[in-house]
């Protein structure tokens, strides 16, 4: 004879289907993501206030009662049912409210994702980086990490207002939703700090995709005409070669950054040249062209020729191999896409190391004539 204190063993078959949907989204979280989803899911189900910690438990007790109701005679029973059955029992059970598919797929978004770029939260950074780590380790392979920011983030905020520093941050996004393969990860994990993972990639992959990252932030931040010129400024470790434990990638890629940050032209002096003519109102902005054609010849008629990494209007710094390989000065062609190539007298101001990409070189433009 049937329990009449018992939930009914019947449901229909949406009902049945949301919550199959439902146990399939839990399974597909990570642990931590999965008690912050389940604190808003009973909070949505049934206006129940529970920690994440206990939102957890919860859920494992629900699932115990699904196997043990399911298990008796009568035929199995629906996940809904269980979950009443616990909810009563714990004397939780005051207005159920059911939600439709959408709002459970937003409460998934909302406990993985930054809500203002939509990229995925620190969180899951913590997370994932864990999950790849565990996975390079068993495999012996490889994963890349870039720790990215933007540089003179504050001005913008304080000189065109926090609105716009929103819209430079939602650029960032776009520009790793452009950039990015299906098989990486993009999060937000501070105000104006961002984290890439790049499974099964080496130094020179992280490098290039860090490059078209970076270019392609710039074309698109171009378009909100901010008063401060903002760049995406970024610093790679590799696992297992600059590290095997979290800590320690995470500090490599940040010197990196911090590298990538020191001015081209450190105590350089700015001497008016018209070489570029993005440089017209701005003349003393960094342009990055890192991941461009951009390029410097010297050395003829035995060339040798680098990759420019930016421009200003009183120099340019670009990437050698050998430190001694580029002398204190000596006439060089700069060749910058869209523009003619252009014949200067560079005088080299400092050489630094730049890890496994080689050495920086910065240069100053030196006058004609002097």
């Amino acid at each position: 004879m049937a329990d009449p204190n018992r939930p009914a063993r019947t449901t229909s078959a949406a009902e049945e289907s949301f919550f199959d949907i439902l146990a399939e989204t839990l399974q597909s979280l990570d642990r931590g993501v999965r008690g912050q989803f389940l604190s808003r899911f009973f909070k949505a189900f049934a206006t129940i206030e529970v920690s994440e910690t206990d939102g957890a438990i919860l859920w494992d007790r629900i699932l115990a009662r699904h196997r043990d109701l399911s298990g008796r005679d009568g035929g199995p029973v629906s996940l809904k049912a269980a979950m009443v059955d616990v909810l009563q029992d714990l004397d939780l059970l005051q207005v159920p409210v059911v939600v439709e598919y959408r709002e459970l797929r937003k409460l998934q978004l909302n406990a993985g994702t930054d809500p203002l770029t939509g990229m995925y939260n620190r969180r899951l950074f913590e997370e994932h980086f864990d999950k790849e780590m565990s996975r390079a380790r068993r495999s012996g392979g490889q994963f890349a990490l870039v720790i990215a920011d933007l540089h003179r983030f504050k001005e913008v905020n304080d000189r065109c207002g926090h609105p716009a520093g929103d819209d430079a941050l939602r650029q960032v996004a776009a520009a790793a939703r452009d950039t990015l393969r299906s098989s990486d990860f993009a999060f937000r994990i501070g105000g104006d700090e961002f984290a890439v993972l790049l499974p099964d990639c080496g130094r020179e992959r992280c490098a290039a995709l860090g490059r078209r990252l970076r270019t392609r932030f710039d074309a698109l931040v171009r378009g909100l005409r901010l008063e401060v010129p903002l760049t995406l400024d970024y610093g790679i470790a590799v696992f297992p070669a600059d590290g095997e434990q979290r800590e320690d990638l995470v500090r490599v890629a940040d010197r990196r950054l911090y590298e990538m940050k020191k001015p081209a032209l450190e105590g350089a002096p700015l001497v008016p040249v018209t070489v570029a003519s993005a440089a017209d109102k701005r003349k003393w902005e960094r342009i990055p062209l890192a991941g461009t054609t951009a390029h410097v010849v010297w050395n003829e008629p035995d060339p040798t020729t680098a990759p420019v990494v930016d421009l200003s209007y009183g120099g340019v710094a670009f990437m050698v191999q050998d430190a001694g390989a580029f002398p204190a000065e000596c006439s060089a062609v700069l060749h910058v896409p869209t523009q003619v190539p252009v014949k200067v007298v560079l005088h080299r101001t400092y050489a630094q190391p730049a890890g496994e990409s080689g050495t920086r070189v910065g240069c100053a433009f030196v006058p004609t004539g002097s």
